[in-house]
């Protein structure tokens, strides 16, 4: 850990205002941003993944935003030696950087590295597959949920779309049947060395209005197009950055599988679930400090000047 270059890091759940304010310390702070959010590297996918706008991204310089192709395998591996290598170079101008974003484990990857796991056997590899081909995508959510109880349970709590990911469920058996052990035995064990310090800051609000804000980004969004950028992806509808909310809900539409006006309802509904598993998952993170979505940008700057200086 290097006291002398710090990494803001603003996390908290979806349209809770982390652009707005990522921007405003940008500015304050003379520096950039790195875009953490693993739906908004997709230059397909502008209006469902609210990217910032063209004004927000002129007023800071942005990172990692619309620079991949929903045809590349991009991994959470990538990103993570992708962001620490443009850092590195960012950092040399100013020791000071904005790091944003609402993908937690991405966020995760940055600050503290990524876990290592034991190399599995082949013929444990092979049999899982073809277990899983006999016998589907339950008989590996079993063997999680019987192997690792406690991970099985987070997932479902935090981030369900994974126990509907064969390849995730594959490995997680893998390692489980392999190692004899639980796979969460094997997480958050390596110690990753950073030239930075985190300054990790939180936004949230209460339920009432975090879920009015959501229901009227996704109307802004439909008003700016998202069906019409939807329709142009359903040919490619099975690829795995599509597999989210916002775009699953279109695609049964134009399947003829329910109403419009019933998939904007969905979009919503799971857009609000997804916003409960973020902050979830958010509030494990170490040190963080929360802070009202409306709290003067002021006492969050002042925060973190003086969070600077103690560690002078």
């Amino acid at each position: 850990m290097n006291s002398k270059n710090y990494l803001i890091t603003i996390i908290g759940p979806t349209a809770i205002g982390k652009t707005a304010l990522s921007i405003a310390l940008a500015n304050h702070f003379g520096c950039e941003i790195i875009s953490c959010d693993s739906r908004q590297f997709y230059k397909e996918m502008k209006i469902g993944t609210a990217v910032p706008s063209d004004l927000e991204l002129a007023a800071a310089q942005h990172h990692f935003i619309q620079n991949k192709s929903i045809f590349e395998n991009y991994t959470v591996g990538d990103f993570e030696k992708e962001a620490l290598i443009k850092l590195d170079e960012l950092f040399l101008k100013n020791n000071i950087q904005i790091f944003v974003g609402g993908s937690g484990l991405y966020v995760d990857a940055v600050l503290k590295g990524l876990d290592t796991f034991p190399d599995i056997a082949i013929e444990i590899r092979e049999k899982v597959r073809s277990d899983y081909e006999e016998k589907g995508l339950e008989y590996l959510q079993n063997i999680l949920k019987k192997l690792d109880a406690e991970y099985y349970t987070f997932l479902l709590e935090t981030n369900p779309q994974t126990l509907q990911n064969p390849h995730r469920m594959m490995r997680f058996a893998e390692v489980c049947l392999g190692t004899e052990k639980p796979y969460s035995s094997f997480i958050n064990k390596k110690e990753n060395t950073r030239n930075f310090t985190p300054i990790v800051i939180g936004l949230e609000a209460n339920r009432e209005i975090m879920y009015s804000r959501i229901n009227q980004r996704v109307d802004v969004m439909m008003k700016e197009g998202l069906l019409l950028e939807v329709e142009k992806l359903v040919a490619n509808k099975e690829l795995n950055a599509l597999q989210t909310v916002g775009y699953r809900e279109l695609f049964d539409y134009f399947e003829g599988e329910n109403t419009l006006d019933f998939a904007i309802e969905e979009i919503k509904k799971n857009t609000r679930r997804f916003s409960k598993r973020q902050l979830t998952w958010f509030k494990r993170t170490e040190k963080a400090e929360w802070f009202d979505y409306l709290t003067d940008r002021k006492e969050i700057t002042n925060y973190i000047e003086n969070f600077i200086q103690k560690c002078q």
